[in-house]
């Protein structure tokens, strides 16, 4: 059963578990089941989450509300916060990091470039440490572009890997990767009524590593 956080006639906000396509692509990917377990035939994909990541999800159950949410995306009205688990502690407390992203798709990874191409994208995010336990650094993150693999891959450039993600140089056995989509801040598609969701990633590791959920509830 996927844990609903609000549904309407419009839309439908859930939360992900790890593990599961978000994207529509048969019948055990998160909008089919979607549609199972809400009954409806229509459940538009206007953002996406790597296989890996859980956390807060947001889906169209009409055309005209996938039109709206998308637009949301594109021009950023729809703010996604994450919360991350390094391998590593960040010399500062809190910055922005900016980056040329390039996607290889054939190979399903993505680099830091150092100048733009064909391809070539920026990327942009805000961190801050929530809270350090040993080499290992809990971050909440804001992100202001939706790239390919861009937070892991922009903290693994700089030192920084995420636990559990051996794509990009985190190479914990065991450990699931550590990044959670937490909050969702989006206008309604119809209304246009400002949203909230939050949702705080499972008891185990690595989040049970570090001591305080309350924390993770700042805004």
């Amino acid at each position: 059963m996927i844990m609903v956080l609000y549904e309407d006639r419009h839309m439908v906000v859930c939360v992900k578990p790890a593990g599961v396509l978000s994207q529509d692509a048969g019948e055990n990917s998160l909008p089919e089941l979607l549609r199972a377990q809400l009954g409806t035939d229509y459940m538009g994909v206007v953002h996406r989450l790597d296989r890996e990541v859980g956390g807060v999800m947001v889906y169209a159950k009409t055309q005209a509300a996938a039109g709206a949410l998308s637009r949301s995306v594109q021009e950023r009205t729809l703010e996604k916060t994450y919360l991350a688990v390094l391998r590593g502690v960040p010399e500062a407390p809190a910055g922005t990091l900016e980056d040329l992203l390039f996607h290889d798709k054939n190979r399903n990874k993505t680099y830091v470039v150092d100048r733009v191409r064909k391809g070539v994208k920026d990327a942009r995010l805000d961190y801050d440490v929530l809270e350090t336990a040993g080499e290992r650094t809990l971050v909440r993150i804001r992100l202001h572009t939706g790239r390919t693999h861009q937070i892991r891959v922009q903290f693994a450039s700089r030192g920084l890997p995420l636990v559990g993600d051996g794509k990009y140089g985190g190479k914990e056995t065991g450990i699931p990767l550590g990044l959670w989509s937490w909050q969702l801040r989006l206008p309604h598609p119809v209304t246009g009524k400002p949203l909230t969701f939050a949702q705080t990633p499972p008891e185990q590791a690595p989040w049970t590593w570090f001591s305080g959920e309350s924390e993770w509830q700042k805004g």
